[in-house]
């Protein structure tokens, strides 16, 4: 079976862009949520890392990125690639999950 790792990553306080939108965190709650709604039988590990608190390279990688800008959080990475930035939108985290899992 494949493991499937979702991290969401955010900061307490919510970047200028997205302030009319859950936190990072309440996005991450939601998400994990819906995808186990969806897909009750796959093995799907989500996560949230707070920018200012890295802990695996994985995390300072994109924690960085998103401070240089380079991304707009809540950042959601699934198996290492960027999904979804800034709103994201379930039909297409859900379509990348079934993709993984053929």
């Amino acid at each position: 079976m494949v493991v499937i790792k979702i991290t969401v990553y955010g900061a307490e306080i919510k970047c200028a862009s997205c302030i009319h939108l859950p936190s990072a965190y309440e996005t991450k709650e939601w998400l994990e949520a819906a995808i186990k709604r969806k897909f009750p039988e796959k093995a799907i590990d989500i996560h949230y890392c707070d920018i200012e608190n890295p802990v695996t390279k994985e995390e300072h990688s994109f924690s960085d990125k998103i401070e240089e800008e380079e991304y707009f959080y809540p950042l959601v990475v699934l198996n290492g690639e960027v999904v979804a930035e800034g709103n994201p939108k379930l039909a297409t985290i859900f379509k990348k999950i079934e993709e993984i899992s053929l």
